[in-house]
């Protein structure tokens, strides 16, 4: 996330979505890991927190994701936008998507403290 904000300070927002969605990418494969193991070859965050809401059924991850579902999908989307399509964010998406990533360390801070 300290890069994200970084590239959101300096004007660079399309990249500052690309390092959001790496956070959140690679935070939930991560505690995947740390459950179970082991975690999908994929590079779908939504499987990724849906497998996520299944393993550790805590901390209001499900929750979570039903109230935020369109922002994680288009965080889903920035990942593949952001590398190969001709796709600009501005900085009030960036802020909006930034501020949700926040919201969702809080929620990987509260599964990885039940880990």
């Amino acid at each position: 996330m300290r890069n994200a904000k970084i590239d959101l300070e300096s004007g660079d927002y399309d990249l500052a979505l690309f390092h959001a969605e790496q956070f959140a990418q690679l935070y939930s494969k991560y505690l995947l890991y740390k459950r179970i193991g082991d975690f999908p070859k994929t590079h779908s965050l939504m499987k990724l927190l849906r497998d996520l809401s299944r393993v550790y059924n805590d901390c209001g991850l499900g929750e979570f994701l039903d109230k935020n579902l369109e922002g994680l999908y288009l965080l889903e989307e920035a990942y593949i936008s952001t590398r190969y399509l001709p796709r600009e964010y501005d900085r009030d998406i960036a802020l909006r998507i930034l501020a949700l990533c926040g919201k969702l360390m809080e929620v990987f801070n509260c599964l990885e403290s039940r880990s």
